[in-house]
């Protein structure tokens, strides 16, 4: 879980453009500039932090786009992403984003100004599928971040982060692998929307909660 705590603050912090951005710039470009942009914004509004419908907005703007969500569940599903049906896949998806970009809006709270730095891009510039190379200064300490990407007709999509080497949407394989033997597809489905109705109802004030 510290895995996925730190690599959902790496993305909040690392992956915001707009959809332009990704069909016109080279992936390592694309993250380099990106970075830039979130951080500023991040500087100049720091109310958002204080702000979850800000945060949350802020992310589905920016973020989402840049994102292939339904293979990143697919991939964190694992084998059982065959054994579902389409609509079951269309539902996993939809809930794994709900999650992870609420986890988002919570990590950007951390903000502390991170000093994020990106490799050269290595390999044939016709390539399709990337690895991005990069690391993140905090607290004196240096983390170590890899982007998967694959290109798409709708431009460069992030389909994976690895921690220090460890895979963000493998982390969640186990614990989903595990729901579903003992409660199906559909169990894992509803399993993820209690998640996120639980973190829906935490980040609004609690007059609101009490009410209903």
């Amino acid at each position: 879980m510290e895995t996925i705590r730190r690599a959902v603050l790496v993305l909040s912090l690392a992956l915001a453009a707009p959809v332009l951005q990704a069909k016109e710039v080279a992936p390592d470009a694309l993250l380099s500039s990106v970075t830039a942009e979130v951080f500023a914004t991040l500087r100049q509004y720091r109310d958002l932090a204080e702000s979850p419908a800000k945060l949350a907005g802020l992310i589905e703007k920016k973020v989402v786009p840049i994102f292939d969500f339904s293979r990143m569940a697919q991939l964190a599903t694992a084998r059982n992403w065959r054994r579902a049906s389409l609509a079951q896949q269309d539902a996993l998806t939809a809930e794994f984003k709900t999650l992870l970009v609420r986890s988002y809006s919570t990590a950007l709270t951390a903000y502390r100004d991170q000093a994020i730095t990106y490799k050269p891009l290595r390999g044939d510039p016709r390539d399709t599928d990337v690895t991005i190379r990069s690391e993140v200064r905090q607290g004196g300490g240096v983390l170590t971040i890899d982007y998967a990407m694959v290109k798409t007709p709708e431009g460069w999509k992030v389909y994976d982060v690895k921690i220090d080497s460890v895979s963000l949407v493998t982390a969640y394989r186990e614990g989903f692998a595990a729901k579903v033997r003992d409660a199906g597809v559909e169990g894992l489905i509803r399993a993820l929307a209690e998640k996120n109705r639980e973190g829906l109802s935490s980040s609004r004030p609690a007059t609101t909660v009490a009410g209903g």
